[in-house]
């Protein structure tokens, strides 16, 4: 199913780099370099036009005989870059009037702006922002000036964490705030959890793995196995809530286990979404906006080959990605047709004689803000045009869905947002429009843990 959600959270098979050094350990010559670099690759992502998610560009941007630490180096700079662009854009405007008013500012502000900033002074704001030492604090000018503002400022965010400032500090545009604070409502956050889910917009989380049980158990002492193998590869791997991930060291796509189809790529919060459908062996289950599989995957791991799960999405091409990943982790009961929910599903005879699927998931296309941490280039494609576009379309999704699920059945509604205009607004619309009876509903994910944001509702199908 077409999603505006950055696929990059799931296809990624590297953990988050591990924080590089402050430069003091390079050379002058090397530091020099490294500016330059940094400074053609943000020239030439300006002019790029589309602009495709950032980790999908810089793996066309890399030389083949590229190092290994040139290629991490420069991929954690642009995902600074793009978490601090429009911080950036007002640092310098600040340096110029004190009393800007942030608010309006950010009303203004579009991402073009950024042109209008001189290479070395925008990555000078992102070196102090981000604590790297690529060397700019000694080649920009008004050097002395830009310290003593930064420092100021700084200040004013931790006494005020939550104004037009400290929201550009975290990434995040001023006139979100209105909608973190109903999050923060609907969810009960407290302010320290708010200010936690601020905190961790700039800080990439790390790669969890699921571990295939076709192949053999997931319990504790399976799972300390499994780290222990992940490290003997190379890879810095981590047992948490109970869950596997990776924070560092060697491609996991490197390693004998991902080979093999022991473990998986996937998110904590995704995971999460597919332990709440809580699909039984011999049930029949349909993932109507499957992508490239990871849900569909999980789905069939607890399904254990029996039952039947039917995978669909608009792309054939990402339903072919899902069948060679099938055929890698064992699952023998996936059937995948192409899908685009203008209409109700033409129901398997197998389904059709049951009464339709037991349980069906709606993973819906969405604005994805819930995956800013890991696609900062995200934020800056959301937008109340492209909202209202996706709000009709998740809305179209579930009514065609809900025809193809037998009488009592489980109907699960999923987004990678936190917006409550895309996830418990768009349930009570739904359910005051069908008769179905909201089960439960809830935000997973961050910010109590360090994953993507996601959502999930569970609605009851009238008998």
């Amino acid at each position: 199913m077409r999603s505006s959600r950055p696929r990059s959270a799931s296809n990624s098979r590297r953990a988050p780099a591990k924080p590089r050094n402050n430069g003091k350990s390079r050379s002058a010559a090397q530091n020099s370099g490294i500016r330059a670099e940094l400074q053609t690759l943000w020239t030439q992502w300006q002019h790029s036009t589309p602009k495709p998610p950032l980790d999908r560009w810089l793996r066309a941007q890399r030389h083949p005989k590229a190092e290994l630490s040139q290629v991490l180096t420069h991929s954690e700079a642009m995902f600074h870059a793009l978490r601090f662009q429009q911080l950036a854009c007002a640092l310098e405007a600040l340096l110029d009037d004190n009393n800007l008013d942030l608010n309006a500012w950010d009303s203004r502000w579009q991402e073009d702006d950024t042109r209008q900033l001189h290479p070395t002074a925008f990555w000078y704001w992102i070196e102090l922002r981000s604590l790297r030492g690529w060397g700019f604090t000694r080649a920009v000018r008004q050097q002395e000036q830009r310290l003593a503002l930064f420092q100021r400022l700084e200040t004013q965010v931790k006494n005020a964490p939550q104004s037009p400032l400290a929201l550009l500090w975290h990434g995040i545009r001023p006139q979100w705030l209105p909608l973190l604070q109903e999050r923060a409502r609907r969810s009960g956050w407290a302010t320290a959890d708010l200010q936690r889910f601020l905190n961790m917009q700039n800080q990439q989380p790390p790669l969890w793995l699921r571990v295939n049980e076709l192949q053999g158990p997931a319990d504790t002492d399976t799972l300390r196995q499994l780290q222990q193998q992940l490290q003997e590869d190379g890879i810095s791997a981590q047992l948490r809530d109970n869950a596997l991930c990776a924070t560092g060291g060697k491609g996991v796509q490197q390693s004998a286990l991902f080979r093999s189809g022991r473990i998986e790529v996937q998110d904590f919060a995704s995971q999460q979404i597919v332990l709440a459908l809580d699909p039984q062996p011999g049930e029949k289950i349909w993932d109507t906006c499957a992508g490239a599989g990871g849900k569909s995957l999980a789905l069939a791991s607890r399904l254990q080959n029996k039952g039947a799960l039917v995978a669909t999405d608009l792309h054939s091409y990402k339903l072919d990605e899902l069948k060679r990943r099938a055929s890698r982790a064992g699952a023998r009961n996936i059937r995948t047709f192409v899908w685009n929910g203008n209409e109700p599903l033409r129901l398997p005879q197998e389904i059709a004689r049951h009464g339709g699927f037991d349980k069906i998931l709606v993973d819906a296309p969405c604005t994805a803000t819930g995956t800013w941490r890991r696609n900062p280039d995200a934020r800056w494609r959301f937008n109340d045009s492209s909202l209202q576009e996706l709000l009709a379309l998740q809305q179209q999704l579930l009514t065609q869905a809900a025809a193809a699920l037998r009488p009592g059945g489980l109907l699960a509604y999923a987004t990678c947002s936190w917006l409550s205009a895309e996830n418990e607004e768009q349930v009570a619309r739904f359910a005051t429009a069908s008769g179905f009876s909201v089960q439960e509903q809830r935000l997973l994910g961050a910010p109590h843990h360090d994953s993507d944001c996601m959502f999930v509702a569970l609605l009851r199908k009238p008998e």
